[in-house]
C-alpha cells in the first residue's frame, strides 16, 4: 500500500511539504495495527517525512468510526493541501473519504487506499471518481492454498512454517478492478 501511495503521489506531482498521510488506526486489534504500520513504514522507506504522518484513532472499525476520527484530524491539520489515506480495511478509508469530501477534498486532492477489496466495489464502480483510489485485494484462495501447503509440510515432513505467513495482495482501482476480480474468479 505504501508503495502505491508513493507512486500515485509522484504521478500527481505532489510534494511531501504539502501532503499529509492520514492513518486511520484501530490499535486495539493487532492485525489492524500491522496493516497501518506497514503502510507507514513503506512510505517512510520511500522518503516520506515522519512528521507529516498523522494518526486518526477510530472508536469503531466501520465507516462512521473512520468518518469521526478523520473529521477530528482534519480540524487539527487544516493546512494540509493533499492527503494520502490508509486504514485497516475499506470501511475505515471510506469513512475517511466521506469526511474529506465534507471538507472539500475531491479526487484531485486526496488518495485513499483500503484493504480487503470487497467492501469498496460500489465505490470503485461510481461514474464520478471519489478520492477512494483503490484497495488491496486479498486473495483468499492463495492464502488458503499456502496455509494448507505449509500445514501439510509441517505434519508430513516436520517443516515448521515461517513466523510470518501473510500473503501479498493486489491493488485494485477503478481502472482494473473488474478485470482483477475476473482473474481471481470472484466475478463473471
Amino acid at each position: 500500500m505504501g508503495t502505491s501511495f508513493s507512486a500515485e503521489m509522484k504521478r500527481r506531482g505532489w510534494t511531501s511539504a504539502d501532503t499529509g498521510v492520514c492513518t486511520v488506526t484501530f490499535d486495539e486489534l493487532a492485525t489492524a495495527r500491522e496493516r497501518t504500520d506497514g503502510a507507514v513504514a513503506a512510505l517512510q522507506a520511500a522518503g516520506f517525512p515522519k512528521e507529516r504522518i498523522y494518526h486518526a484513532p477510530q472508536r469503531t472499525s466501520d465507516i462512521p468510526g473512520g468518518f469521526d476520527a478523520v473529521n477530528i484530524l482534519l480540524t487539527q491539520q487544516s493546512a494540509v493541501k493533499h492527503w494520502l489515506v490508509c486504514g485497516m480495511n475499506d470501511w475505515a478509508v471510506l469513512g475517511a473519504v466521506r469526511a474529506l469530501e465534507g471538507r472539500g477534498f475531491a479526487a484531485d486532492r486526496a488518495v485513499g487506499i483500503g484493504i480487503n477489496g470487497t467492501d469498496c466495489l460500489d465505490e470503485l464502480a461510481k461514474e464520478k471518481p471519489t478520492s477512494f483510489h483503490g484497495s488491496i485485494l486479498l486473495s483468499a484462495k492463495q492464502h488458503g492454498y499456502e496455509t494448507a501447503k505449509m500445514m501439510f509440510q509441517w505434519v508430513k515432513d516436520g517443516k515448521e512454517p515461517p513466523p510470518d505467513t501473510r500473503t501479498a495482495g493486489v491493488l485494485i482501482t477503478r481502472e482494473n478492478f473488474r478485470q482483477v476480480l475476473k482473474e481471481q474468479g470472484m466475478q463473471d
